[in-house]
C-alpha cells in the first residue's frame, strides 16, 4: 500500500511538472513586478528570450518564476511569447527588438509609421508640446513613490473587474 502511495505521488508530481507552462520573453527587459500592475514595484528584471514558468494568472498578467527559480512576479502577457528563443553568438536580434512600451503603444493601434503619416498628413499642426511629452522620463521608483505620496489604490489592474 505505501508503494503504491509514493509511486502515485511520484507520477502526480511527474504531471504537474509537464504540465507548467513556459513562455519566452518577446522585450529586451521583463520587469517582474510585485502586484499585477504596470505600477506594481519591479522585484526582478529577465532578459530577452529567456524562458519562465507561469506560476498564476490574473486577467493579462501571469505570475511567473525565471527558469533559474532565483525571482517571481507578475509580467503582463505582451511581454511574453509561447515561442522558444533561441540566441546565437553573433546574433544581433535582441539590439532590434522592441520594448515594453512600444508593444503597449502598437496594442493601441500606435507605432513609429503611424505617428509618421500622421505628421505627414496634418503638416500644419504644432507638435512642440508632443515632442516635450515624448522626452519626459518617469523612473519606476518616482512611479513607485507618486502612487505612495499620492495613496493611489490600484483596483482595477490585475484582471479584476
Amino acid at each position: 500500500m505505501i508503494i503504491c502511495l509514493t509511486l502515485l505521488s511520484v507520477l502526480c508530481l511527474g504531471a504537474t511538472a509537464e504540465a507548467q507552462k513556459m513562455l519566452s520573453i518577446q522585450v529586451k527587459e521583463g520587469q517582474l513586478r510585485a502586484t499585477p500592475s504596470h505600477l506594481g514595484k519591479i522585484v526582478a528584471r529577465a532578459s530577452y528570450g529567456e524562458r519562465v514558468a507561469v506560476l498564476d494568472e490574473k486577467g493579462d498578467w501571469k505570475k511567473v518564476s525565471v527558469a533559474s527559480g532565483k525571482a517571481q512576479g507578475w509580467l503582463h502577457a505582451t511581454a511574453l511569447t509561447n515561442k522558444r528563443i533561441a540566441l546565437k553568438a553573433g546574433q544581433s536580434n535582441v539590439g532590434t527588438s522592441v520594448s515594453g512600451d512600444e508593444i503597449a503603444l502598437a496594442g493601441k493601434g500606435f507605432s513609429e509609421e503611424v505617428e509618421a503619416q500622421y505628421r505627414k498628413s496634418n503638416k500644419n499642426l504644432d507638435y512642440s508640446w508632443i515632442n516635450r511629452m515624448e522626452a519626459i522620463k518617469v523612473s519606476p521608483e518616482q512611479m513607485e513613490s507618486f502612487i505612495a505620496g499620492g495613496r493611489l489604490a490600484l483596483r482595477r489592474e490585475g484582471g479584476r473587474p
